[in-house]
């Protein structure tokens, strides 16, 4: 039986009479093959390994000379999770300022709404911390699909101790024992008014309630259990204010019943980062993890990211890693094109084939600047845009934005959005991380005709 491999032939089996040899057998193809392949069998080490161990430490196999500044880049850039230390939050110095003085000075409760990826948590987190520094009680929870009010706040009652209710005094064996307000809660449902009077008779402290991702908290009931302790609370002069954030266009999408607490709250859309903010971001990178990114790089980085600190991190993160796997410690535009390319690779595994196709078909057919007319809108407003967002956004003209519109809502990548029947139609795409894709596959294709070739004197480490 013949085989044939790499253009000779082989005989498999066993012949009648002398196998022939192989015929012109290319020996100085092969041959390295063979031995690179027993090669990478008799090594134990072949194979990858993790750099760290669990405990964060350096595990002493495996890595290369840059493994320290490894370490150090996987805590520069966290795209996958929120900010939690305050030496590497970027900008939004005015938004957190504004919350803090909403807390402080107005006594309000706080709704931060925005689109997904906007910093939202990031900013909760180092609000937790400054609260904490003033000696607020924080109980920080994040909601989920099944989220009920009775187990929510509990759980915060909970984290309250009783010694802060005037009912007791410090000294009383209650409030010794570690005694909270949890143990003042009857056993039947706990309802807003009820936890509101309990809450009506706190001293001495203040307490924020935060509940992170309150829009996937699909129970209107929840919702509106809500909406009725933030009422009672402001009006029995509670000390205990609450913060809610969420994905949402507008502050409606996010809470209801906003009729009888509007005047009870601080309503803040987190804004698009500025490009001095994206530059912080890089820049605290670049401390942190003893990088240098170059001044072209950082401003592909801003480009790229426009103005989302979820994909300047993810960027950062990536483009960190392909100058290290090629030898330096700066970073160059062509880092920052590699790091696109697998920032297109993630997104892909996100979005559904026929969408993923009909993008591709687009751009082989030369329609990529209207793919990316509409991904940019899009993405500067929170996800929802209109013919002449395109056109004041992209500096083009109505007829370009119109033609826009018209071949994605052809190709059903966009759809009409919710909105008032009287107003412009506006729109969205079909999937939720579509503008990020397109936008990315834009950049791929700028990036890679602008990008000069490395230069040797930044291979230095």
């Amino acid at each position: 039986m013949e085989i044939e491999l790499a253009g000779w032939k082989l005989f498999k089996g066993k012949p009648k009479t002398k196998a022939p040899r192989a015929e012109a057998a290319p020996s100085a193809v092969v041959k390295p093959l063979i031995r690179e392949a027993h090669r990478r069998g008799a090594e134990v080490g072949g194979l990858p390994r993790f750099n760290t161990t669990a405990s964060d430490q350096m595990s002493g196999r495996g890595g290369d000379r840059f493994s320290a500044v490894r370490a150090k880049l996987r805590h520069a850039f966290t795209p996958s999770q929120p900010v939690a230390d305050r030496r590497l939050f970027a900008g939004r110095d005015a938004v957190l300022k504004t919350i803090i003085r909403s807390i402080e000075d107005q006594r309000l409760h706080v709704v931060l709404y925005g689109e997904r990826g906007i910093g939202k948590t990031s900013l909760l987190h180092v609000l937790t911390q400054a609260a904490t520094e003033a000696r607020y009680i924080v109980v920080y929870t994040s909601c989920g699909a099944n989220s009920r009010f009775d187990e929510t706040f509990r759980a915060a009652a909970e984290q309250i101790p009783l010694l802060f209710h005037s009912g007791f005094s410090p000294t009383a064996a209650e409030s010794e024992k570690g005694s909270t307000l949890a143990d003042l809660l009857p056993g039947d449902a706990l309802t807003p008014r009820k936890f509101g009077d309990m809450c009506a008779r706190l001293t001495g402290t203040r307490v924020l309630i935060i509940l992170d991702e309150f829009d996937r908290a699909t129970d209107s009931e929840f919702r509106r259990d809500v909406a009725e302790v933030i009422k009672n609370l402001s009006d029995r002069l509670g000390r205990v204010q609450l913060v809610l954030a969420g994905v949402a266009a507008d502050l409606s999408e996010l809470v209801e019943h906003i009729p009888s607490i509007r005047r009870n709250i601080f309503a803040l859309r987190v804004p698009k980062m500025t490009e001095a903010e994206v530059l912080q971001i890089v820049a605290n990178g670049e401390r942190e993890a003893d990088l240098k990114f170059d001044t072209q790089a950082s401003a592909f980085v801003v480009e790229v990211a426009r103005g989302s600190p979820y994909i300047a991190n993810l960027i950062c993160h990536h483009a960190g890693h392909a100058a290290l796997d090629a030898g330096r410690a700066t970073v160059l535009p062509a880092d920052v094109a590699d790091a696109v390319d697998r920032t297109i690779l993630e997104f892909q595994g996100r979005i559904a084939t026929p969408s993923q196709q009909h993008v591709k078909r687009l751009f082989e057919q030369g329609r990529q600047d209207m793919l990316a007319m509409a991904a940019r809108s899009a993405l500067a407003g929170d996800g929802v845009f209109d013919a002449r967002d395109i056109e004041q956004i992209n500096e083009t003209s109505a007829r370009k934005a119109s033609e826009a519109i018209a071949l994605l809502t052809t190709e059903q990548l966009i759809r009409p959005a919710p909105g008032l029947i009287d107003a412009a139609p506006r729109y969205g795409f079909v999937e939720e991380g579509l503008p990020t894709l397109i936008w990315m596959m834009w950049a791929q294709r700028t990036l890679n005709r602008d990008i000069p070739a490395p230069r040797a004197a930044a291979t230095a480490s």
